[in-house]
């Protein structure tokens, strides 16, 4: 299934080093989650050399919501760590993950200097797109996230050299279930941070997205041009 609509924030600069892609949680969309930072943000954000892409999930069946279709990144038999993974509908989105990571390439961004993340479900398809469908990216975020107990990922990790960070907290995903995801990736060799973040639901809270950005401009600083 193709990716729905795509938001694009443009650098604020001159020439675009960088590019970043946000993947938005299960029932949301791309326009959603980019409404979702601006508030956080309290206005317009962008910084001077990286673009930020916010694509939407297609509409697809979702078995926790008996069947209905609903904007998800990948099927899921329930919101627990004990099922098996849908694989069919995760490396299906794989495939629409490397298509839009190709064309952010096209444009003339390396695949060194691309950051992808997400929440929640976002956060999910973010972990196998960097250490299974495309390794070799800059850096990955989950927020609010999880891998299954027995997820692919973990037998079929292809590079540990992309850094992490994850944060987490609230009650749908529980802060257990987020640290055996991160403890499962270091034990493989992924490097990372874990941030825990109290008394919050399952959202983002702003110290939160102004530490995501003051990450993300650590992993993707400016480039010299000259």
């Amino acid at each position: 299934m193709a990716l729905e609509a795509l938001h694009i924030v443009k650098q604020t600069g001159k020439i675009c080093t960088g590019s970043v892609i946000l993947l938005h949680g299960s029932g949301d969309t791309g326009q959603g989650f980019l409404n979702w930072v601006k508030f956080l943000m309290g206005s317009d954000f962008g910084l001077p050399h990286i673009n930020f892409y916010f694509p939407t999930a297609p509409v697809r069946p979702y078995t926790p919501l008996q069947g209905n279709p609903s904007n998800v990144w990948f099927d899921r038999l329930s919101i627990s760590p004990d099922v098996a993974e849908h694989i069919e509908t995760l490396d299906s989105i794989g495939q629409e993950m490397k298509t839009l990571i190709g064309k952010v390439i096209d444009s003339g961004v390396p695949l060194n200097r691309i950051v992808v993340g997400g929440f929640s479900m976002g956060g999910a398809l973010a972990l196998h797109t960097a250490y299974r469908f495309c390794p070799g990216l800059a850096g990955a975020f989950a927020m609010s996230s999880f891998l299954n107990n027995n997820s692919v990922l973990y037998n079929n990790i292809k590079s540990t050299d992309t850094p992490l960070h994850m944060w987490q907290r609230d009650t749908l995903v529980p802060i257990s279930w987020a640290q055996k995801t991160f403890q499962e990736l270091t034990k493989l060799g992924v490097k990372g941070e874990f941030t825990p973040v109290k008394n919050t639901l399952h959202e983002i809270k702003q110290n939160e997205i102004e530490d995501l950005f003051r990450w993300i401009e650590k992993i993707l600083p400016p480039v010299d041009s000259k």
